[in-house]
């Protein structure tokens, strides 16, 4: 039986020499916002600052990152406040994917709540960003498209928090490998690393996913500590967006544990009906507050 051990959760950091002209500094003037606090600040106040008729542009990153759904939650409710307040601006998605987390939901909303403002780029049509230049306020993609915005939202390219890399928990990739029915690190033995920084298969990087990692995480060490037999691990995301206040998405799935490593199980979860009326999509909104509120005090309680 082994007597100490650590548990780590590093988070994500960027991939700053990924998208040439695009480092910290750069990120003063196109706001990240993908770590909350002053970057969270700097784009609200850019966004409050446009004119109307202005152009923001948001560019996310390929897979993996964190919150998949993340950029196209901001993109909704970003547009929400457009609408509100400066109804002749647009939003411009430079995507460096061809698709993403409940596309087809997000696509429906947007053209129900805010037809004509959001505009998608896939990365095999021009939407992978390949240079930014801050003094012009000037994308420019791969395939050697240029885009021009007023409020410029560059997501970079990620990897696993600083600490990772410092403690040597990483692989070539930038991420940290484990053990997934335990996630104890494969570089460092009693070490146990969980969230975004961790690769757990074909699990998100959500804060969701995080917490049920942590479970199995803690079961593990306990029956380890114990003497006894790990029980076969299970694994569960959930993740609601809003694409307006009152218009809410979802989806949902249960994983295992196979040769494979962590995959989802067939036929578990789903997402949100595309033909649902209005008020299911107002009901979902509601339970996105009621989810929240359950994640949170599931993960804080139990520090207090």
């Amino acid at each position: 039986m082994q007597s100490d051990c650590l548990v780590v959760s590093p988070g994500i950091d960027f991939r700053w020499d990924a998208i040439e002209g695009y480092d910290e500094a750069a990120s003063q003037i196109m706001p990240n916002a993908w770590k909350a606090g002053t970057q969270t600040k700097l784009l609200r106040d850019q966004l409050a600052a446009m004119k109307d008729g202005g152009t923001v542009i948001i560019a996310p990153p390929a897979n993996p990152f964190r919150c998949p759904p993340g950029p196209y939650e901001r993109a909704s409710l970003i547009a929400h406040y457009l609408k509100q307040n400066k109804p002749k601006s647009k939003i411009l998605i430079l995507d460096a994917k061809d698709h993403f987390s409940k596309q087809p939901l997000f696509m429906q909303g947007w053209e129900k709540l805010y037809p004509g403002m959001i505009e998608w780029v896939e990365a095999s049509m021009g939407g992978s960003l390949k240079r930014v230049d801050t003094k012009t306020k000037m994308l420019y993609s791969t395939d050697d498209d240029d885009y021009k915005g007023d409020v410029i939202n560059v997501i970079p390219p990620q990897k696993a928090g600083a600490i990772a890399h410092k403690a040597g928990l990483v692989n070539a990739d930038g991420w940290c490998p484990v053990n997934q029915r335990t996630f104890e690190s494969e570089i460092h033995k009693d070490v146990h690393v969980i969230g975004d920084a961790c690769i757990a298969g074909n699990m998100p990087k959500s804060g969701f996913a995080a917490n049920s990692q942590a479970k199995v995480c803690a079961a593990a060490i306990v029956t380890s500590f114990s003497g006894g037999t790990m029980p076969e691990p299970s694994y569960v995301n959930t993740c609601y967006s809003l694409v307006g206040p009152e218009y809410g998405i979802s989806v949902a799935a249960v994983y295992r544990l196979t040769d494979e490593g962590i995959v989802k199980v067939k036929g578990s979860g789903g997402v949100s009906l595309r033909e649902a009326k209005a008020e299911f999509r107002k009901k979902e909104a509601k339970y996105a507050t009621g989810w929240y509120m359950s994640i949170t005090n599931d993960i804080f309680d139990a520090f207090s």
